[in-house]
């Protein structure tokens, strides 16, 4: 990046979107928070605004935007705006025991109008044919006549051990692209999903069915953009730390669902400068804990819930508590309950700090004189009448429902630093007798950071047999695979590497199988 290149990262939040402006040595120029609206965009166009106004810089100036953005949960969510899905299992002779969607919620099926196809095809985890080598063209082809006739808007394909061996796929995909055109949305499971079928395919439908609100919210935003003068390139971030190109952001948006957590993570790494600790990332309604090691966010190692359904596309392993800024503070007798109800985005209305009438978690820390919140309408004095035990007692309370937390997600008795981010890390103290806490600088846009900060990435999981192969060969064709794909992705060749690996030897399999994953990052390429 030339000098004078700035970086916007802009974060959508449940209650705020989040915007800072860095230079070239990713120093904070400036940073905001704005209400996000109903319909998304018009907060991320005022956020990039009001951070452009503010850090006076010239729009010629920006390197590049990067976004985490919440289009496809909050479709999935509400069941609205979904693609109407065609859903291909290549499988036959096998796998139709449980058919596609089998659990799901039925207003769910409803949203997404999907109908099932199985035909013919898929792999050993070895590479043998199912059926056979090449796909039965004539069954594809009445599927493609049914996808046009019945206005199908998007197909999602899944083959047997596709992570293993995506030929069926690829081959079905062009054939689709052949007949229904170039542009026609066609889903590939082993592009986003791991080795289980049930929730690659359940993962491969969610994304066909949000591939129209990825396109409208990226073709938005290069139009915001562009009336703000800014020409440069666009990414999005991803759930694992790292950015893709708007291209395969509008390919693969669900890649997009839970950015919001990880961004936080990898922008407290930032600012505290560790690799390795817990990150807090306490908002305005909820409070969100990960794990950081060697820099990115820990994977979720199971199957995870989006919008009702499993899925085992990469995740981050966090654990969410009902705990904010805006939780609602209410005393029973000698009981003290805080959240899990908040007033969220209407703190400045509701709570009795800022001249409402409902006690909050932000009341609280205020009172105790932990937080001091820089706004004129907010009155310390309007709380000269809470019962200093009550004060202690709730702030004692704060405390312990984040620390436990943070216990919950280790899974090693030694200590770690914890890092309080996100804008309700107010409510928390900056010490703690029986941990290490840390609240950096900027703590409040850390989730911006994170997206203006992030890497390029490439991962692969796959099976390798063992039989003409070493262990460590075999690792270093899975490296070597990661590394392509993320220097594919965008990231600079010089500064590609292995962040994460795993092998695993498979006993259950036949043949001697070795299970890799591995993960490549590098920085932007630009």
């Amino acid at each position: 990046m030339a000098n004078n290149m700035y970086k916007i990262g802009v974060d959508v939040g449940g209650t705020n979107t989040d915007a800072v402006v860095l230079d070239q040595y990713d120093q904070v120029i400036s940073a905001i928070k704005s209400p996000t609206t109903s319909d998304v965009q018009s907060g991320i166009f005022n956020s990039i605004k009001k951070v452009l106004d503010l850090s006076e810089v010239n729009v010629k100036d920006i390197a590049y935007v990067s976004l985490g953005t919440t289009h496809a949960t909050n479709a999935i969510i509400r069941r609205k705006d979904l693609s109407k899905v065609a859903i291909v299992r290549i499988c036959l002779p096998a796998g139709k025991g449980v058919l596609p969607m089998a659990g799901w919620d039925e207003s769910l099926v409803q949203a997404i109008g999907g109908k099932s196809f199985l035909i013919h095809g898929g792999f050993e985890y070895d590479g043998r044919p199912l059926s056979d080598e090449l796909l039965n063209y004539e069954e594809c082809l009445e599927i493609f006549k049914e996808v046009r006739e019945e206005g199908y808007d998007s197909i999602a394909v899944s083959s047997i051990f596709s992570p293993a061996k995506d030929l069926h796929e690829k081959e079905f995909a062009r054939l689709a692209h052949e007949y229904l055109g170039e542009d026609f949305p066609v889903t590939l499971s082993s592009e986003i999903g791991s080795l289980g079928l049930l929730e690659r395919e359940n993962s491969a439908i969610l994304n066909a069915s949000v591939v129209a609100v990825a396109k409208k919210a990226a073709n938005g935003l290069v139009e915001a953009l562009e009336h703000l003068g800014i020409t440069s390139k666009v990414f999005f971030a991803q759930n694992d730390g790292t950015l893709m190109s708007l291209e395969h952001a509008i390919k693969y948006p669900v890649l997009t669902i839970g950015s919001g957590p990880t961004n936080s993570t990898r922008g407290a790494a930032y600012l505290s400068n560790l690799k390795d600790c817990i990150v807090a990332d306490i908002g305005g309604t909820s409070t969100d804990v990960g794990i950081l090691v060697n820099g990115f966010p820990r994977q979720s190692a199971l199957a995870v819930e989006v919008g009702g359904v499993l899925t085992n596309f990469r995740m981050p392993d966090l654990i969410s508590i009902g705990l904010g800024g805006g939780s609602i503070v209410t005393v029973a007798g000698d009981d003290i309950k805080i959240g899990p109800d908040s007033v969220g985005y209407q703190i400045k209305e509701k709570a009795i700090c800022f001249g409402g009438e409902i006690l909050t978690a932000t009341d609280i820390a205020v009172a105790a004189g932990v937080a001091e919140i820089d706004d004129p309408s907010c009155d310390p004095t309007r709380l000269n009448s809470l019962d200093p035990s009550l004060v202690t007692k709730a702030m004692d309370k704060i405390e312990k429902m984040v620390l436990e937390a943070c216990e919950k997600i280790k899974t090693s008795p030694d200590p770690l630093p914890i890092v309080l981010v996100g804008g309700g890390s107010v409510i928390m103290p900056a010490e703690s007798k029986s941990v290490e806490l840390i609240k950096p600088e900027h703590f409040g846009c850390a989730n911006a950071l994170g997206a203006a900060i992030a890497d390029a990435s490439g991962e692969v999981d796959g099976l390798w047999p063992m039989e003409d192969k070493t262990r460590e060969e075999i690792i270093q064709t899975a490296k070597a695979l990661a590394i392509e794909k993320a220097i594919s992705m965008g990231a600079k060749q010089d500064t590609t590497q292995i962040v994460d690996l795993e092998a695993v030897p498979l006993s259950y399999l036949p043949g001697n199988v070795l299970r890799v994953k591995a993960k490549a990052a590098g920085a932007l390429q630009l």
